[in-house]
């Protein structure tokens, strides 16, 4: 969920990717690699993340959470409401750009 997080975050703020990677001091081929999930970034990318759109590292990884036969009973609950967060955002964006376009 981290990757839908980092795309939701940098379309929300209305950044290209190549706008971001640069604001990142990455390359674009990478910051579409994090945001596919095919690459997951460090903790120092996530610092500067939190940097640029002025929000907690803690915040940014609500998103990251993986459900775990290990973990307490409450996460898999916070894991669904993380989704659905996203799920609303991710509806939210869309509704704006049709609006936008229209």
């Amino acid at each position: 969920m981290l990757n839908r997080a980092l795309k939701l975050l940098r379309t929300y703020h209305q950044y290209t990717q190549v706008e971001l990677a640069r604001r990142l001091g990455i390359s674009n081929s990478y910051l579409s690699e994090l945001e596919k999930g095919d690459k997951t970034p460090g903790l120092d990318l996530l610092e500067r993340y939190s940097e640029v759109f002025k929000m907690p590292v803690s915040s940014i990884l609500l998103f990251s959470e993986s459900i775990n036969e290990d973990r307490k009973p409450g996460a898999k609950l916070r894991v669904a409401a993380a989704d659905k967060i996203l799920r609303l955002l991710e509806w939210l964006q869309e509704r704006d750009a049709v609006e936008r376009a229209a």
